[in-house]
């Protein structure tokens, strides 16, 4: 057959007829011989994508060790071990194992992802070999077979097609396309968008009806669903927002304890001529006493907290960093199909000769009615007629199944016709036995139009048709008028009618009728190409879901952009985001709109788009990573294969747990089990929350432990004997992590805040205010415990009792200070602030217990050298935890008075 063929790399072949396109690929109607497609076989390869590179286990469980979180949890481990606390050291590790072992288990399911869009390929393909019919394993199809399609089918390759026959094929995973698209063989412009290309079937899509022949065009990788695939593996996922900022946090807190440490022992063999041996178990306790070593672990129980609450909202989180990613999101790019909308088409407006009317309702579900100006109408005898016509004319089939909801057999169009007839009250099974169908001719391309007789039982024959307005409008002679005459047609008013329901982006049908003679019992072109009656239009659309559109106005109120990205023509685009509040007033871009920008403009357009449509894969793509260039943190919903790629780049994938794809629950974070938009409203609102916790423990633990290191240093540097001893050190911090600190993972969210904007990507964990925060509350938990600790000694009781009393009067102080920290600005000196959390209340409990062991038990006496106190000690322990509270407080007052708390935040 000469020079072989190649797969063209530009993706032309919707350009080329279909003559051209066998003749590129030296084949012919007939197919390739069996001895050239074996060639062929050996000289493209295998129809299948490639298997991606992977990590061993062994690799991939190391690479878990990976994380700034456990390194942090690592080196506290160490410090432990070094003082000998082993059971200390025995929980970090447990935690750091368990952060290991769930790392482990997810990144192995993240791999699936590419492992799904491979299970998307068609196993078996009927073909033409030299003239014949062969079913093949789909692996064995070549670039020149002539692939045989019929409804039912998944597409094996990519295909030019080359002969159709009434052949809808279902495309939304890959395009985004809300309904079947209508194939046909007339080729189209080189430049046509992907959902436009109607003269080529895609590997992976699925055929719903009728029947066509096609050139393999490009096998395996070289197929679209091969390119995204190809797109996944070059996808790097990026660190989310939470992990940057511990990372930047821990380096910061590391110099800052290395250096306190490194000048406090210079300082003290120099300076005081301390024993160096002395002095390294002092810097061990400072050291000991700086390092917050419940941070990671409370930070994975906050998380995980976070996961089981977002579950029982039906957002399933795959990955435990992405819970707080949401929090952090400021712009949300989300698909149309199924998320925004429901993915169930539904009639909105009917037009009829003399009104109309507004049909409320969305889905498959026969719930609404019918209203003219704003007013309810029951169906009358005008009504009736059409719902009949709608039914009727129709081969759609409407079931409820176990749970009551509307399942639906058959084309999306027709099924929203099916769903208008049951809504004006119409008993389809008894229309049916009263006007049984005689004869039909099928919806088909070329002629736009579905045809249906019916004869009643005393003989009388009825012929319905539905189709594209501008050619029913050729077959109509007449329309029907209110009063049930028929009246001379008025071609403009319809025209005008059909602009207008355009122009709200909804797809247009027309019915007709017309009577048939008695004994006629076949239909034909010839009977319907003249003498109709125009019946109505009606205006057919994927509606929005109407908790997406509140859920919309929520993410706008908290300062989240929300952009939908839609593989959908951009005047249903443009139509569903105005009623959504997306891009009202904007222009729309389209994904050829898109490609005549490079980089740097396409970042300067962004903020004035808001609706993007007819978008490929690598357009989705794009966007989300110029958004992400202009430092914004981009979530990305999405259910099609189209969307891999964009949802793994997104600083945080959502994929669709009902109606998603495999390959887009794989490649996302979070995953909806009810589809549903407004679900990510509150999952960013449980984000915010997660963060708002994290942020209270930090500030929580931070005085924490800058109290006990100012203790240290103090004694340091004016040689005073260690008011606390390393073991005591120790025991401080693993009560207030273990319990205080645990109690500020169950706060409730905090009112307005999605009222708030979303913070900024780069700001870091601790602000300046929050730095003077931290250095003061840790003055005052130094003050206390040196205070008292000097004050016992001066009062010539035993450095055990001064030990005793600094110890629980640090712990008194956080005690607390941790009322204070449950808001971080707001007062707390109101019932709701003080016993509204009821974990803090036990934990505080289970804290004073502890306390009471540490100070009385003998065998806890031993091990840190404690005695037991008196009421009088106990009460100057009490009231320097009011101390710290009461200046706690005031310092909030006077930010809140001031104003300051919104610069401080």
């Amino acid at each position: 057959m000469g020079n072989p063929p190649s797969q063209h790399s530009d993706h032309t072949w919707h350009g080329l007829t279909a003559q051209q396109a066998l003749e590129e690929q030296r084949s012919s109607a007939s197919g390739l011989s069996q001895e050239e497609a074996e060639q062929r076989l050996q000289r493209y390869g295998a129809n299948r994508l490639p298997p991606p590179q992977r990590r061993g286990p062994l690799l991939r469980l190391l690479y878990q060790f990976h994380n700034v979180l456990l390194y942090m949890m690592l080196v506290a481990a160490l410090i432990t071990a070094l003082l000998g606390h082993w059971v200390d050291t025995s929980v970090i590790l447990a935690a750091v194992l368990i952060n290991v072992i769930i790392g482990f288990i997810q990144e192995g399911k993240a791999e699936n992802a590419l492992d799904a869009i491979r299970s998307m390929l068609s196993p078996h393909a009927m073909v033409l070999r030299g003239g014949e019919r062969h079913e093949i394993d789909a692996e064995r199809l070549v670039p020149g077979d002539i692939v045989l399609l019929v409804s039912g089918d998944k597409v094996p390759a990519d295909l030019r097609l080359v002969s159709v026959k009434n052949l809808l094929v279902e495309e939304a995973a890959l395009t985004g396309e809300s309904v079947p698209v209508e194939k046909s063989v007339a080729h189209c412009n080189a430049d046509a968008a992907l959902g436009d290309r109607r003269c080529m079937a895609y590997s992976g899509t699925l055929v719903s009806s009728g029947q066509a022949s096609g050139v393999v065009v490009a096998s395996g990788a070289d197929t679209e669903l091969g390119r995204i695939g190809a797109m996944l593996q070059q996808v790097q996922a990026l660190s989310t927002p939470l992990l940057r900022q511990i990372e930047q946090f821990s380096r910061w807190l590391a110099v800052i304890i290395l250096i306190l440490a490194l000048a406090t022992f210079i300082l003290g063999i120099l300076w005081h001529g301390q024993n160096p041996g002395e002095m390294f178990m002092m810097v061990v306790a400072l050291t000991a006493s700086a390092i917050p070593e419940g941070l990671p672990a409370i930070m994975t129980v906050i998380l995980a907290l976070g996961v089981q609450r977002m579950a029982g909202h039906n957002a399933i989180v795959r990955r435990l960093p992405a819970v707080e990613t949401l929090g952090s999101v400021t712009v949300i790019c989300s698909d149309k199909t199924g998320t925004l909308t429901r993915n169930e088409m539904t009639v909105q407006r009917v037009v009829s000769a003399s009104r109309i009317l507004d049909v409320s309702g969305v889905g498959y579900a026969p719930e609404g009615a019918f209203h003219q100006d704003g007013k309810l109408l029951e169906p009358d005898t005008e009504l009736l007629e059409i719902a009949r016509a709608a039914q009727l004319c129709n081969d759609a089939r409407l079931q409820q199944d176990a749970a009551g909801h509307w399942q639906l057999h058959g084309d999306p169009t027709e099924g929203a016709l099916l769903t208008l007839a049951l809504k004006s009250g119409l008993d389809i099974q008894s229309l049916r036995t009263q006007l049984p169908r005689s004869d039909a001719i099928p919806f088909e391309s070329e002629h736009r139009f579905m045809a249906t007789l019916h004869h009643d039982h005393t003989g009388h024959g009825l012929v319905y048709l539905k189709g594209a307005p501008e050619r029913v409008l050729e077959m109509c002679a007449s329309q029907r008028s209110a009063d049930g005459a028929n009246k001379v047609l008025d071609a403009d008013y319809w025209r005008r009618q059909a602009t207008d329901l355009a122009a709200r982006g909804l797809r247009l049908l027309a019915l007709a009728s017309k009577t048939a003679p008695t004994e006629q019992r076949n239909l034909s072109f010839d009977d319907v190409e003249s003498g109709l009656t125009l019946l109505a239009l009606v205006g057919i659309i994927d509606p929005p879901r109407e908790e997406a559109i509140a859920a919309v106005a929520e993410c706008q109120r908290a300062g989240i952009r929300v952009k939908m990205i839609t593989g959908d023509h951009a005047e249903t685009a443009r139509a569903i985001g105005a009623q959504l509040g997306i891009g009202v007033g904007l222009p729309a871009m389209t994904g050829a709109e898109l490609e005549l920008l490079d980089d740097r403009r396409l970042r300067e357009v962004l903020p004035g788009v808001e609706v993007f449509a007819r978008a490929s894969p690598e357009h989705k793509l794009r966007l989300v990573q110029a958004m992400q260039d202009s430092g914004e943190v981009v979530a990305m919903t999405g259910d099609g294969v189209n969307d891999a790629p964009a949802l793994k780049r997104a600083d945080v994938g959502v994929a669709m747990g009902n109606k998603g794809t495999e390959a887009a629950k794989e490649a996302a974070e979070v995953v909806l089990a009810d589809d549903n938009f407004a679900t990510i409203a509150g999952a960013v609102r449980e984000g915010r929350a997660i963060y708002d916790n994290l942020k209270k423990f930090i500030l929580f633990s931070l005085p924490t432990n800058g109290g006990q290191s100012l203790i240290v240093i103090f004694a340091i540097l004016f040689q005073v004997v260690l008011p606390l001893t390393p073991a005591q050190v120790l025991w401080i911090n693993m009560v207030t992590s273990s319990t205080l600190g645990l109690a500020l993972a169950f706060e409730p969210s905090e009112r307005g805040l999605m009222q708030r904007a979303p913070r900024a990507p780069n700001e870091p964990l601790l602000s300046g205010f929050f730095v003077w925060r931290v250095v003061m509350v840790s003055v005052l938990i130094a003050g206390a415990g040196i205070g008292l600790f000097l004050w016992e000694l001066k009062l010539g009781n035993s450095l055990e009792s001064a030990r005793t009393i600094a110890v629980n009067a640090v712990v008194m102080c956080e005690i607390f200070y941790l009322f204070n920290s449950r808001s971080i600005f707001g007062s707390v000196l109101n019932r709701e602030a003080l016993l509204g959390n009821r974990a803090v209340l036990v934990t505080i409990a289970i804290c004073l217990v502890l306390q009471l062991l540490f100070t009385y038990a003998p065998p806890l006496q031993g091990v840190f050298g404690s005695v037991g106190l008196s009421l009088e000690e106990w009460l100057r322990v009490l009231l320097a935890g009011l101390t710290l509270f009461a200046v706690a407080e005031l310092e909030k007052w006077v930010v809140r008075r001031f104003g300051l708390h919104a610069q401080a935040a």
